[in-house]
């Protein structure tokens, strides 16, 4: 094979454009895709809106998201993972520049709806072009920078979203993530190199798998818990804002926006339980950063500032610790049908962000913030349940495969 055809490794120009790139991919998604979340407060007071149906700003585009992964996958089978990110990235920045301009509620959903669907084709593909194009020993360290990208843009655009909104208001706020969302997807545009490994695939039926993965004892479970774990983590963001910025706090939009730098937690959190799973063993510690997370949530119910704080603090590091390690989880069950297996495991962790974020709205507006605790504890303790489950299912036999890595919002 020419040297030009080669995988691409470590310590190479073309390598070291690929990874920048994919750090680029990473955080233009998840700012795009989360940068509404903290000024849901503002389209309620602007549209005379319930804390529900603000909600739907984000819910719009993470259910389309959900649905959209499962297609994505198959459409870059077909015209290659390169083009179908670059769209991806473009479209959905022009998407929230235009969602900036509009004069309506209704057409603001709208565009929110179809960035969830152009921002299906970067989490669904973004694994197998690095997987194609880069050699075996240096495919985790590309994957990493991707996956730092998704934590920074989760935290970023939501922070930049908060500050600019304070200063000039929530549509400025959008066109700057908007523009950002831009002009990464150029950068992602000029730097990834173009594909060597893709093979276009053979057209068999792309759900041929999904039977047996959910004829695994495990696997089910584990859709169920991102499922779970994600509504908890998005409900207990969506709705923080409003009670923030209402008496007795009083926070600014600035001050509010500053929570998301308790995502700085959730990373190192997702590392540590991560790695403690890999020495300890997935069933013996999978249930400890779910009681961290319910009792974060418990601690939100108190009325001082602080203790609120450090419950979302607690509740951010239990969720980064659940996720990182049921979505490894499921990369060690499914040991021949892996891509299905991810995809759909991304597919209940949005439509958790999705549905329950939304219904998490709902224990808001009738019952304030003991309402959506109360919601939550629900959900955690269900969650706790199916982990003691998760604990009895006996470990496959065959040798363990690497782990995929877990994509962060």
């Amino acid at each position: 094979m020419p040297p030009a055809e080669s995988p691409l490794h470590q310590g190479t120009p073309a390598y070291r454009r690929l990874t920048l790139a994919m750090l680029f991919a990473g955080f233009s998604t998840f700012s795009l895709l989360y940068s509404v979340q903290p000024l849901l407060p503002l389209f309620a007071a602007d549209y005379g809106l319930s804390a529900e149906g603000a909600s739907l700003a984000v819910s719009l585009a993470t259910g389309p998201l959900a649905i959209g992964i499962l297609f994505a996958g198959i459409l870059s089978d077909r015209i290659g993972r390169r083009p179908l990110m670059v769209w991806a990235m473009f479209a959905a920045g022009a998407l929230t520049l235009a969602a900036a301009l509009v004069p309506g509620w209704s057409a603001l959903l709208a565009l929110r709806l179809l960035t969830g669907i152009a921002l299906a084709g970067v989490p669904a593909v973004a694994m197998a072009y690095v997987a194609e194009e880069v050699d075996v020993a240096s495919v985790g360290a590309a994957m990493g920078l991707y996956i730092a990208g998704s934590a920074i843009g989760g935290m970023g655009g939501r922070l930049v979203a908060s500050l600019v909104a304070d200063v000039a208001g929530w549509r400025w706020a959008l066109g700057s993530v908007g523009l950002a969302g831009m002009l990464m997807a150029e950068g992602f545009r000029r730097l990834a190199p173009a594909s060597r490994g893709f093979v276009a695939g053979s057209g068999g039926h792309p759900f041929a798998g999904l039977a047996a993965l959910f004829r695994d004892r495990a696997l089910p479970l584990l859709y169920a818990e991102a499922f779970l774990l994600m509504g908890v983590f998005v409900t207990v963001y969506n709705y923080a804002g409003f009670r923030l910025l209402a008496p007795p706090y009083g926070l600014s939009q600035a001050a509010v926006g500053l929570v998301f730098l308790l995502y700085i937690l959730g990373s190192a959190s997702s590392a540590a339980f991560g790695a403690f799973a890999g020495k300890v063993g997935r069933r013996r510690v999978f249930w400890l950063p779910i009681v961290l997370l319910i009792g974060g949530v418990a601690a939100t119910g108190g009325r001082p500032l602080p203790l609120v704080i450090a419950g979302i603090a607690l509740v951010t590091i239990g969720f980064f610790g659940a996720h990182s390690i049921a979505s490894a989880w499921v990369g060690r069950r499914a040991l021949g049908n892996r891509g299905q297996a991810a995809a759909l495991y991304l597919f209940f962790y949005y439509l958790g962000s999705s549905v329950l974020g939304s219904a998490g709205g709902f224990a808001w507006s009738h019952a304030g913030w003991p309402g959506v605790a109360w919601f939550c504890l629900g959900l955690g303790v269900l969650a706790l349940t199916l982990g003691v489950l998760l604990a009895r299912v006996a470990p496959l036999p065959l040798p363990e495969a690497p782990d995929p890595a877990p994509v962060e919002p």
